[in-house]
């Protein structure tokens, strides 16, 4: 008798499929297991409404964590910096894969980079993290730029330039790879200028964490996809922001990257960002340690730099979200 088909839950947006599709294919590599795609319709797919009005984190999420535990699919993909920052019990985060590119990128009118938009150039983008650090970045160049709230998935997005409406959106390098559609980026932008996502880049597989024999041998077989770097760094970065969520409700940038000496591996280095969405003020720290070898080093390492982050004033730059 043949094993039935793993169910993975997924969103039905065409970055949400493709990621799933990459994630099937490598399950079923490691498992021997035929895996079928279980679409499911989320909160955040069908409101109009701004992210920030919605409750940010957890409307791409709750509907296929549901779906889980009543048993509809077997495990589930979301992108990581989706994913809210508390972990329910009843659920695993079973493996992090190897991050793609974390970088957050700009697609421009006629192939402008950054440094080359004319003054006064509108830029797209949904989340008030990109417009702080847009705004700000602008403002230390002597460049004036208006940043517009959008929404909508990549096609929709682009689309904005495209129809001459924006003259660029910033959107995830990430994201635009894995729909094969790098070739349309006009300028990546570096962590040193816009700090990511915490989590951005990389895929969260999620299961049941239950105790039959069927869930604990999913956690087994899912944690061979596993990468302990990307894990220490996305739990760090997601530490800090849960860190700093609890003392300040402006947009948070963090990202953590593992500083070699030739080969090897010696340190990681935690940086984080938090600034009001005009760019006026930011909060921009980083902090260097050893590579974290338990989930507990790596959650201690975000909630250090965010104290000293809340200590330099983070905790008074209110973001948009509040309202």
């Amino acid at each position: 008798m043949t094993e039935q088909a793993l169910r993975l839950g997924t969103r039905r947006s065409r970055l949400a499929l493709a990621q799933s599709r990459q994630v099937a294919d490598a399950v079923s590599q490691v498992t021997g297991r035929s895996v079928e795609l279980v679409e499911i319709t989320t909160y955040g797919d069908t409101s109009r409404e701004h992210l920030a009005q919605i409750g940010g984190t957890g409307v791409f999420v709750t509907a296929l964590r549901d779906a889980l535990l009543r048993g509809e699919v077997d495990f589930a993909v979301h992108s990581l910096k989706d994913l809210p920052t508390g972990q329910p019990d009843e659920l695993a985060l079973a493996a992090v894969p190897v991050r793609a590119d974390a970088r957050d990128v700009l697609i421009a009118r006629d192939g402008l980079t950054f440094a080359r938009l004319p003054n006064g150039a509108r830029i797209g983008t949904g989340s008030p993290r990109r417009m702080a650090q847009l705004n700000a970045y602008a403002r230390d160049h002597g460049l004036t730029i208006e940043t517009v709230p959008i929404r909508g998935n990549i096609d929709t997005r682009i689309g904005f330039v495209r129809n001459g409406e924006l003259d660029g959106v910033v959107l995830a390098a990430a994201g635009l790879h894995r729909v094969g559609r790098t070739d349309e980026v006009t300028d990546f932008l570096s962590v040193d200028t816009i700090l990511p996502a915490p989590g951005q880049g990389a895929l969260a597989i999620e299961c049941r964490a239950g105790h039959t024999p069927h869930d604990t041998d999913l956690i087994a077989a899912l944690a061979e996809l596993d990468d302990p770097f990307t894990r220490a760094a996305v739990t760090a970065e997601r530490s800090l922001l849960a860190a700093l969520e609890a003392g300040c409700s402006a947009p948070v940038g963090a990202f953590a990257d593992l500083l070699a000496d030739g080969q090897i591996v010696k340190e990681m280095r935690l940086r984080g960002v938090v600034g009001t969405t005009d760019g006026s003020t930011l909060v921009q720290l980083s902090t260097t340690g050893p590579v974290p070898e338990t989930h507990d080093q790596a959650m201690a390492l975000g909630r250090e730099l965010a104290a000293e982050m809340l200590a330099k004033g983070a905790a008074g730059l209110m973001g948009e979200r509040a309202h």
